[in-house]
C-alpha cells in the first residue's frame, strides 16, 4: 500500500520547537554504598589513630568472690598495655577535575556544568574509598582479619551452617554481613533448597535479607575472581560479618576532621585557579582509612563459590 503525504508539519521539523527535558549526568557505576553508610566512623584531629590494648590472658585479673571477705586475702595485680599498640595514618584518595570555562559559561543551563563534574568526580571519591576500605593491602578489611577469625565455607556455596559459624567468631553484638550481590544470592539458594528462607529487613530505605536477625548487606567492593562485575556463571569471592562502633570495641571508619575546603566527612575540594587556556582544575581530596579495635570484631568466610544452582522439581 503507497504511504499517504500528509499535509501537515512533519515530526522533524516540529522538534526544533519542541523542549527537551534532560536529566543529569547518570553514572552507571554509582552503588548506594552501604558499607560507608553502616560503619562507625570517627574523626580524627591530626590524621592518626592510636588503638591502645590490653595485653588479655585467660583471666585478665583475679577478683574474690566470697561471702566473708574479711576470711579470705583480696588478689591484688594490675591489667597491662601493649607496649607498641598499633597506629593508623590516613591515606589519601585525590584527583584533579578540569572544567573548560568556556564550556561552563556558555552550557550551564538547566545544570551547571562545574557542579555535576563536581559531583560525578566526587562520586568516584566515595566508591574507592568504600573499596579501599575492603581492599586495601594496609588497613583494608580482608588483610586484617586475624587467622583465628577466618573460616572456609564447607562446600564452597555459602550455606546458613557457614553464617551460623561465622556468628560464632563475632557473637559480640554483631552489626552485619557484607557480601557480594551474587554471594547474597547464592546464599539465598541454599536456604531455598533447605526450606529455611531468610526474612528481611529495612534499614535506611533498603531491604536486606537477614540470617539470626543480622542483616547480609550487599557490596561489589568484595570482588568475585578480583572483578566487581564477573561475566562467568562462577567464581569464588568472601562473605565478612562486622561488629562496628567504638563503644563496641568494633570496626570503625577513619577521616580527617575540619579540612580546608570542607564538603563533606573527610572529603576537601580545592581550587586550584585558571590557566592561560581558561581551564578551572580543582583539587578532591579524601583522607581515610579503618581500624579493628578488637580481633573479635571481624570475621571472614573464605573461598565463597556463586555459581552453584539447583533444579527445583
Amino acid at each position: 500500500m503507497p504511504q499517504k503525504n500528509l499535509n501537515a508539519l512533519g515530526p522533524i521539523a516540529a522538534y526544533q520547537l519542541a523542549d527537551v527535558t534532560k536529566t543529569r549526568p547518570q553514572f552507571a557505576a554509582l552503588t548506594p554504598r552501604w558499607l560507608t553508610r553502616l560503619l562507625e566512623f570517627k574523626g580524627l584531629p591530626a590524621g592518626i589513630y592510636r588503638v591502645n590494648r590490653v595485653v588479655e590472658g585467660d583471666t585478665p585479673l583475679d577478683v574474690l568472690c566470697s561471702q566473708d571477705p574479711a576470711r579470705a586475702e583480696i588478689p591484688q595485680g594490675y591489667l597491662e598495655y601493649q607496649a607498641k599498640p598499633r597506629e593508623y595514618v590516613l591515606n589519601s584518595i585525590a584527583t584533579i577535575l578540569n572544567v573548560d570555562t568556556k564550556v561552563s559559561d556558555v552550557y550551564s543551563s538547566p545544570y551547571d556544568q562545574t557542579a555535576e563534574q563536581l559531583a560525578l568526580a566526587v562520586e568516584s571519591l566515595r566508591e574507592r574509598q568504600e573499596s579501599q576500605i575492603i581492599n586495601n593491602d594496609d588497613y583494608g578489611l580482608l588483610k586484617n582479619a586475624v587467622p583465628a577469625q577466618r573460616i572456609q565455607a564447607r562446600n564452597g556455596s555459602p550455606t546458613p551452617d557457614d553464617l551460623d559459624e561465622l556468628l560464632t567468631k563475632v557473637w559480640k553484638e554483631p552489626s552485619f554481613f557484607l557480601a557480594h550481590p551474587r554471594a547474597v544470592a547464592a546464599f539465598g539458594r541454599e536456604c531455598t533448597r533447605r526450606g529455611v528462607p531468610p526474612s528481611t529487613v529495612n534499614i535506611l530505605g533498603g531491604v536486606f535479607i537477614q540470617w539470626r536477625g543480622v542483616p547480609i548487606i550487599p557490596t561489589d567492593k568484595l570482588f568475585v575472581d578480583g572483578l566487581k562485575n564477573p561475566t562467568g556463571r562462577n567464581g569464588k569471592t568472601n562473605i565478612l560479618l562486622i561488629r562496628t562502633g567504638e563503644a563496641r570495641r568494633g570496626v570503625v571508619g577513619l577521616f580527617q576532621e575540619h579540612l580546608p575546603g570542607d564538603q563533606s566527612r573527610g572529603l576537601a575540594v580545592r581550587f586550584r585557579g585558571v590557566d592561560d587556556d581558561g581551564i578551572a582544575s580543582y583539587l578532591l581530596s579524601i583522607y581515610c582509612s579503618a581500624a579493628v579495635l578488637a580481633d573479635d570484631a571481624l570475621a571472614v568466610l573464605e573461598d565463597v563459590e556463586v555459581g552453584n544452582y539447583y533444579d527445583y522439581k
